[in-house]
């Protein structure tokens, strides 16, 4: 079986470091999905903006030529814990695909004719290929009482975060509160414990360093990147 690539999506982020874990945990966070040529086509998307959230299936783009294992390690568990590979969402898989839940927020035409869907809530790299879109069913998809298994262990690790406002006030307006979602979420591996260690990423065009000391992380400087044109 052979599948194509029918769009990307374009997101704030450049490299894999401080991306969201899980699509939805920052539901601010936007991206678009720009259609190749040969998908470029209202017709496609007809009917798609009477749903509120559609699920993306999409490639692990970063990790081609990673080998496969029956048991990973999972950052959220210390990194220590071995589990089976089918009991994560892993980005290393016998098949690079992910899945993700991303609210619609609508359907836009650029000027040159270019249809893309703008969503929110996600957690991919800029460029990441998609594979497929289907909406979401809430009478069929929800699933009550369902369990998290392991990962019910880690649903209240989050981060207080400080932020000098001279520093926040750098960004974009639009982007301020984002980013303090993003590093609530605590983009570093779990079982690394450095509290003089300065961790960086790149977001939106500008570069985030900050450090973390038990549970609150602060910010120490926010610094717009250069163009290499």
């Amino acid at each position: 079986m052979e599948i194509e690539k029918i769009a990307i999506i374009k997101t704030d982020f450049p490299t894999k470091f401080g991306i969201p874990r899980q699509s939805g945990l920052v539901k601010r966070l936007r991206g678009e999905i720009i259609f190749e040529p040969k998908y470029n086509s209202l017709d496609a998307l007809r009917g798609i903006e009477g749903f509120s959230h559609l699920w993306l299936v999409w490639g692990f783009s970063c990790n081609e030529g990673a080998k496969y294992n029956a048991t990973v390690r999972p950052p959220r568990l210390g990194g220590n814990t071995r589990v089976g590979v089918f009991a994560t969402r892993s980005p290393f898989r016998p098949n690079g695909l992910g899945l993700s839940l991303v609210r619609l927020e609508g359907v836009r035409t650029t000027e040159n004719g270019t249809h893309y869907l703008e969503v929110s809530g996600v957690d991919m790299v800029d460029g990441t290929p998609i594979y497929d879109i289907k909406p979401y069913l809430p009478h069929a998809d929800f699933a009550d009482g369902a369990s998290a298994g392991f990962a019910e262990a880690v649903l209240e690790n989050t981060l207080s975060v400080s932020c000098d406002s001279a520093l926040l006030e750098m960004l974009p307006e639009e982007k301020r509160e984002v980013l303090l979602e993003i590093l609530a979420e605590d983009p570093r591996p779990s079982y690394i414990d450095e509290p003089k260690r300065i961790f960086g990423f790149p977001f939106a065009g500008y570069e985030i360093k900050f450090k973390v000391d038990k549970n609150q992380l602060t910010v120490v400087k926010i610094e717009k990147i250069k163009s290499r044109e």
